[in-house]
């Protein structure tokens, strides 16, 4: 994903737009700014392309968790979002609602950045890669999407295919939560109490089993992490 990508910031606080609006065309991405739900709507898709989303949570008027979980049921758009609420159940709960990470104000200017741009590789996806098959689902590296029996694709986020991913590429091997954590949201130093990874796991369990994927395909091993358990077969 170029540098020239386009993020909306969605933050009810001047300040910290200007903050966020400095830091991130000082990178060379360009930026635009919403002050809330209602205006941010009128710049995304399809009047404009966005290629991610930082999105502050308590805002006036619709709030932020409240607005994430809405656009999830429409794109699947990169959301980082930005809060002041720290607490573990609040990023579990904006994982669970569609966001693909969080990150607590105030926050280190270069982890921003660097959150940023992990997202947006992951979204970028791989040129002609060939696609895989696993438990009655078809992989489109290309598309950045699963599909179903039918060819329908499901509603994943680009956190939950980046998670799958893992496990599509690694069959049969344990992957322990730092793993993954490591390789879904691109950070050098991982915390190993973070449990939202097991959030995320939970909420693409249920989507890829209600498309027919094996409630045992991706398994837990106990205080070891989890393995996909199918085979997987990839066209040359």
């Amino acid at each position: 994903m170029s540098s020239q990508a386009k993020i909306l910031v969605v933050d009810d606080d001047d300040e910290i737009r200007a903050l966020l609006q400095a830091a991130l065309t000082r990178e060379g991405f360009r930026v635009e700014l919403a002050k809330d739900a209602a205006e941010a709507t009128e710049r995304l898709p399809p009047r404009h392309d966005v290629d991610l989303i930082l999105l502050d949570v308590m805002m006036p008027g619709e709030d932020g968790l409240s607005f994430c979980q809405r656009l999830r049921e429409t794109q699947d758009t990169p959301i980082l979002i930005v809060s002041a609420r720290t607490l573990s159940i609040d990023r579990s709960l904006g994982l669970e609602l569609g966001a693909d990470d969080y990150l607590p104000k105030p926050f280190d200017r270069r982890e921003l950045i660097a959150r940023v741009r992990a997202l947006l590789r992951r979204a970028g996806g791989s040129a002609r890669a060939s696609p895989s098959r696993v438990g009655g689902l078809t992989i489109e590296r290309d598309r950045r999407a699963v599909l179903d029996a039918r060819g329908e694709a499901l509603p994943l986020t680009g956190g939950e295919f980046a998670l799958f991913l893992c496990f599509v590429e690694r069959p049969g091997r344990i992957l322990s939560r730092e793993q993954l954590l490591d390789w879904t949201r691109g950070r050098a130093n991982v915390d190993i109490f973070d449990r939202n990874i097991d959030v995320q796991l939970s909420r693409l369990r249920k989507k890829l089993e209600a498309a027919g994927f094996p409630a045992e395909g991706v398994k837990t091993v106990r205080n070891a992490g989890y393995v996909l358990s199918l085979p997987v077969e990839t066209d040359k």
